[in-house]
């Protein structure tokens, strides 16, 4: 009989001491580190998607996740309601880039950090990993500072079977690197997308040319690599 009393104890919500003003300070906080993880997405983010539409998620997600936690943490009950109701209600998203997916963990860990009132913890990894983005994007700026970095768009109509590797041969002719950064084919139409790194916009018009000659039916957009979408 103790032994089941003392498991229902073990399930029960714990009166645990709630302070709205600690709530307040790390719905605060949540909110600033995730705005800021938009900014950091928004100005150093490799993704050929809608960076700034996509940051905008940031703050609602990291927000969510910190409330969530806050409310489960004091009972296993609620955490296991917790764990089946993501069983079945399912969060389904386009993510398409690794770096998306990253970003969004990053989120989530900010709201798992606050939640769990882990506040150094949480704005000294936030930090940490601030340095790095910097770093790394102060570096790989630096190291092309005289080349030019451009996304390659191409899409086509009709698409053949060895069309890709063509145009990727054709690419590093004239490019200094070329990183295939998304592929979407079906039955009716292709797009490509390339990262390459040329060395002046003269051989970008050289490529063009060679590729619009070779296929006819290609469509070919060039984006600054650098620019904030």
């Amino acid at each position: 009989m103790e032994n089941i009393e003392t498991f229902e104890q073990f399930l029960a919500t714990e009166s645990a001491q709630f302070s709205a003003w600690n709530y307040i300070i790390n719905l605060i906080l949540t909110a600033l580190l995730a705005y800021l993880l938009g900014l950091l997405y928004n100005q150093f983010g490799n993704s050929l998607s809608n960076r700034r539409s996509f940051g905008k998620n940031f703050i609602m997600l990291a927000v969510t996740t910190m409330i969530i936690i806050t409310i489960v943490k004091s009972s296993l009950a609620l955490s296991l309601g917790l764990v089946g109701a993501l069983s079945i209600v399912r969060f389904r998203a386009a993510i398409k880039e690794p770096e998306e997916l990253t970003y969004l963990f990053l989120n989530i860990a900010i709201g798992l950090g606050f939640g769990a009132d882990q506040r150094a913890a949480t704005i000294l990894g936030f930090i940490f990993i601030s340095i790095i983005l910097i770093s790394k994007n102060f570096m790989h700026k630096k190291s092309n500072d005289e080349n030019q970095n451009i996304i390659f768009n191409i899409s086509s109509n009709s698409p053949t079977f060895n069309q890709i590797n063509e145009i990727s041969e054709l690419l590093k002719q004239f490019c200094l690197k070329v990183e295939l950064k998304r592929f979407d084919e079906d039955k009716s139409s292709m797009e490509i997308s390339f990262i390459v790194e040329i060395e002046n916009f003269k051989k970008i018009n050289i490529v063009k040319n060679k590729l619009q000659e070779k296929y006819n039916d290609l469509t070919i957009s060039l984006i600054d690599n650098n620019l904030n979408l």
